[in-house]
């Protein structure tokens, strides 16, 4: 009995004789029949691809809740809850809780890529059963079935094929190669995988032709579900943004119960407190000092990001990928649909003694088509319009018009459509054209003679022979040449010459295809033959050499930018196509990627290098070309060996494991099959490589505000410390500035909208014109570090402290002693606690820029902020006049005086900011922002 297919098997199946096969498989031209394929189906199960194993929807939303900061978090409220501050525990809960809801929520498109490749195969396919043709759900096919292929199928599984006509396949969801390829029922193995000339793959579509095939393998043992097991067993990377959040949590916990030991230690030995009293006094400053708003923040700020990248058509599926983009070094990008366009384009003409450059020609109706930048008359170039009419009549391909914003639709080959949209261009029209010269036979095209030929009758009634292909078979059966409206017989220097520009225009990486005629007279022997006698030895032959046309699958005209732009910024693009070498180092040259000095690696070449010769050409420039899933996969991770963050782009089915092995997967929402979808973090909804760029842009802007805030939200910790400070330090003569619930309202209160503001602003200028941080910095630092505790923190510390001695001052002291309850004490921490809000209203205006001034971004363009300091205000005075609220947390009103004192507070410590970031730009000579 045969055995399930292997990947290995796939060569010595396309090898075998078809009738060893066909009893290998246990069938035969009859197909099987209905009750063994009924064991088969038993035996090898449903031709589906399975899903891997998912796990518990429960476990991925408890995942939402178990993050560093997060576990510390839940430690905090019942450090405050056993403290017995069971208010402050139940908050600092309810923050938890509320985050990872909404975490959850963001990231509940999971990855799906085992389900998009279900949708990507067909629901039915017609096989033969008990020798009678019938259509059968693909699911029900099993190997040794013998199944039918027609144009425009979808094929549902790998496959030997027999009595194959024109058949042609688009592979380029499994190989990446834009052109179908021609299969045959004879064996032959081209460049790379997926070449054997008689197998068909599962997930691919034909566009031409029919076949007779024997499925050789179906479901998880086809190359399709080869692919989808790789893609299920690769994890995915841990962010960047999730172990720095990680670092940050395990820096924070180290400053908060250090702080926290230093007080308890302080409170027993310096102010003399008992120790149960002194353990309390220190979980919360424990408490005070880890802050609580921001994960949150973070978390928020990452899902603004994540909103501003849609509206640049950047999809980000994860909240973490947003910052990791603008961490990106290399971007290994596929080139057919990613920097290219994905249509074949005609753009030159070649005809003896002219060349024609139709780049960029558009649609003309009058007889007349744009060429080398002038208007034609066709009536007056009689090669040119011969040249035409073959490219027409002998095409079998369709092209539709799309609706406004899509694009055309093509029944049939991307080459035949492009000859089909050049004749278009010069106002001729293919169903017109076809009309006028009625088809009577057709020579389909095949990969031993690389011709097509179709005999038709021209409207004076003769018989025209029309054949197009490649040049050295086209060359073998012409023994004329149309040279400017007269045909001549063709010299051995006509033929040096057409080889010359062919040469010429092969270095660019087009793809030439050749045209010839003939005009059957009466002094033609076809003439006294039937057409049914009529042969390919007959019929091409004697043929009159027209010209060239050249093509290419284009670049996209915002990628030359946005290649520049990824220079600037230091980040490299790595070509890995499944194109030829020739057509991919033509491109990456044309476009910018590489030089011509850039080393071409092909698939064939990389299986033979070792991790460390990969590892070290990965460094350099490189192109690879005619690469399979695992190629692409090996490149990624090899990049991250040498240190780099890699974002991977892709659209086909083979792009799917290194999308998900990448730092960052990016999938092209139009052309990209679901599975590549699926497996990538970020989708481009118009498959523009230059949003890639934009969102790297947006990725660095999203870190830089992520400094931004926490810069912003540690400033408030030194002012919220210092009232325990002075506590100490006069061993406890000064009551408690300010209370822990007090604390916890800057920390989940007022402090929080202005934050969220910081996260949407602006790209301070160069932001792109330097490189990628490096992987070993940190959102804390040194800079944010000394800011947040010896600048900002120090000078709202001192503000806050001066208030507080202020309002007792009024009340009678030093004359009498500091008030440790009643409306007096409610009064200080009340001015105290708001001396630190308005202190941060001046942080959040400051922490705007780095070292540009405010003014030169506007000092009011950002509006969450603004609304975010009004909302603290209106929430302190709420604090302040609500009875409730004053209860719980121990404020009292204050009068007039002590409101003007408020608000002009944020003034002089902004202004003292913006002489300071005068001094360092004077410094360093920072650029002005445009």
């Amino acid at each position: 009995m045969i055995q399930k297919n292997k990947t290995t098997l796939i060569d010595d199946y396309a090898k075998a004789d078809p009738t060893a096969l066909m009893n290998q498989f246990q069938t035969g031209n009859e197909g099987l029949s209905g009750a063994e394929a009924e064991k088969r189906l038993q035996k090898y199960g449903p031709n589906t691809i399975q899903q891997g194993k998912k796990r518990s929807e429960i476990l991925v939303f408890l995942a939402n809740f178990t993050s560093m900061m997060a576990i510390l978090l839940w430690v905090s409220g019942i450090i405050a809850m056993f403290a017995g501050m069971m208010e402050l525990g139940i908050a600092i809960w309810a923050v938890n809780v509320i985050n990872g809801c909404f975490s959850y929520w963001q990231q509940h498109a999971a990855q799906k890529a085992t389900d998009s490749l279900k949708k990507m195969l067909p629901s039915y396919v017609k096989v033969r059963r008990d020798g009678k043709s019938q259509q059968i759900q693909v699911e029900q096919l099993v190997p040794g079935d013998v199944f039918d292929i027609q144009a425009g199928d979808s094929i549902p599984a790998d496959a030997r094929v027999f009595n194959t006509s024109n058949l042609q396949i688009d592979e380029s969801s499994l190989t990446g190669e834009s052109v179908p390829v021609e299969k045959k029922a004879d064996y032959h193995h081209g460049d790379g995988e997926f070449a054997q000339q008689n197998i068909v793959f599962a997930g691919t579509v034909s566009t031409s032709g029919t076949a007779t095939a024997l499925a050789l393998a179906t479901g998880m043992d086809t190359e399709f579900g080869r692919i989808a097991t790789l893609t299920q067993s690769q994890k995915k990377t841990i962010y960047p943004l999730e172990r720095e959040l990680n670092h940050l949590t395990r820096q924070l916990t180290i400053i908060a119960i250090g702080i926290g030991v230093a007080f308890f230690l302080l409170a027993i030995f310096f102010v003399k407190y008992p120790i149960a009293k002194s353990f309390i006094f220190a979980l919360g400053m424990i408490v005070a000092f880890i802050p609580e708003g921001l994960l949150p923040t973070v978390t928020l700020s990452l899902a603004q990001g994540t909103q501003r990248m849609a509206k640049k058509h950047a999809l980000l599926k994860n909240l973490s990928s947003v910052e990791t983009l603008g961490q990106t070094t290399v971007i290994c990008s596929d080139k057919t649909g990613t920097l290219t366009q994905n249509q074949m384009t005609i753009n030159h003409i070649w005809l003896p003694g002219k060349e024609y450059d139709v780049t960029g020609t558009g649609y003309l109706t009058n007889g007349k088509i744009q060429l080398n930048g002038k208007d034609v008359d066709l009536a007056n170039e009689l090669d040119l319009n011969k040249l035409l009419i073959n490219a027409t009549i002998n095409n079998d391909t369709e092209v539709t018009e799309g609706k406004a914003g899509e694009k055309s639709k093509i029944l049939g080959t991307p080459t035949e459509a492009g000859l089909v949209i050049l004749s278009r261009k010069a106002g001729i029209d293919a169903k017109d054209e076809r009309k006028a010269y009625p088809r009577l036979k057709e020579l389909p095209f095949d990969s031993d003679r690389k011709l097509m030929t179709v005999i038709t009758k021209d409207p004076s009634g003769q018989l025209f022979i029309n054949t197009k292909g490649a040049l050295g078979s086209e060359l073998a059966i012409c023994d004329r040449i149309l040279d400017n409206g007269q045909v001549r017989p063709i010299t051995d220097q006509d033929r040096a010459t057409i080889n010359q520009a062919n040469e010429t225009y092969s270095k660019q990486g087009l793809r030439t295809l050749a045209f010839s005629y003939r005009i059957v007279d009466g002094d033609d022997p076809l003439a006294h033959k039937s057409l049914e006698s009529c042969t390919i030895q007959s019929a091409e032959t004697h043929m009159i050499f027209v010209g060239l046309t050249m093509m290419s699958d284009p670049p996209r005209p915002e990628i030359f930018d946005a290649v520049k732009n990824c220079k600037r910024a230091s980040i490299r693009i790595i070509m890995v196509t499944g194109d030829s070498p020739i057509t991919a180092k033509s491109i990456a040259t044309r476009i910018g990627i590489t030089s011509d000095k850039a080393r071409v690696i092909s698939g064939d070449e990389l299986d033979k290098m070792s991790d460390d010769d990969l590892q070290q050409a990965v460094k350099g420039e490189v192109i690879f070309a005619r690469v399979a899933p695992e190629h692409k996969f090996r490149i990624v991770s090899m990049c991250q060996k040498n240190g780099d963050v890699v974002a991977s782009t892709g659209d086909g089915v083979n792009d799917a494991p290194a999308l998900k092995r990448a730092d960052i997967g990016i999938a092209m929402g139009v052309t990209g099959t679901d599975v590549a979808k699926d497996a990538a973090d970020m989708i481009l909804t118009d498959d523009n490589f230059a949003s890639i760029v934009s969102a790297i842009e947006e990725g660095r802007t999203v870190y830089s505000n992520l400094q931004k805030f926490l810069l912003y939200i540690l400033t408030s910790n030194v002012p919220e410390a210092a009232p325990s400070v002075i506590f100490l330090v006069t061993r406890g003569l000064v009551p408690l500035p300010l209370t822990v619930m007090q604390i916890l309202t800057v920390d989940l209160g007022t402090d929080l909208l202005p934050a969220l503001g910081l996260g949407t602003e602006k790209a301070e200028p160069g932001i792109m014109d330097q490189p990628p941080r490096p992987l070993n910095s940190h959102l804390l630092n040194r800079s944010i570090i000394w800011k947040a505790f010896g600048w900002y923190g120090l000078i709202a510390s001192v503000v806050s402290t001066a208030a507080y001695f202020y309002v007792n001052h009024v009340n009678g002291w030093p004359n009498v002693p500091l008030a440790g309850s009643g409306m007096v004490y409610a009064e200080a921490t009340t001015i105290t606690l708001g001396a630190i809000v308005f202190s941060q209203i001046a942080a959040a205006m400051n922490c705007r820029t780095q070292i540009s001034s405010v003014f030169s971004i506007g000092l009011f363009s950002n509006h969450r902020i603004l609304t975010g300091i009004v909302v603290e205000v209106v929430l302190i005075a709420l604090l302040m006049y609500v009875p409730f609220l004053q209860g719980v947390f121990n404020t009292g009103p204050l009068n007039l005086s002590e409101w003007i004192f408020l608000f002009c507070i944020p003034v002089p410590i902004f202004l003292i900011e913006e002489l300071r970031k005068y001094i360092v730009r004077r410094i360093k000579r920072v650029p002005k922002v445009a």
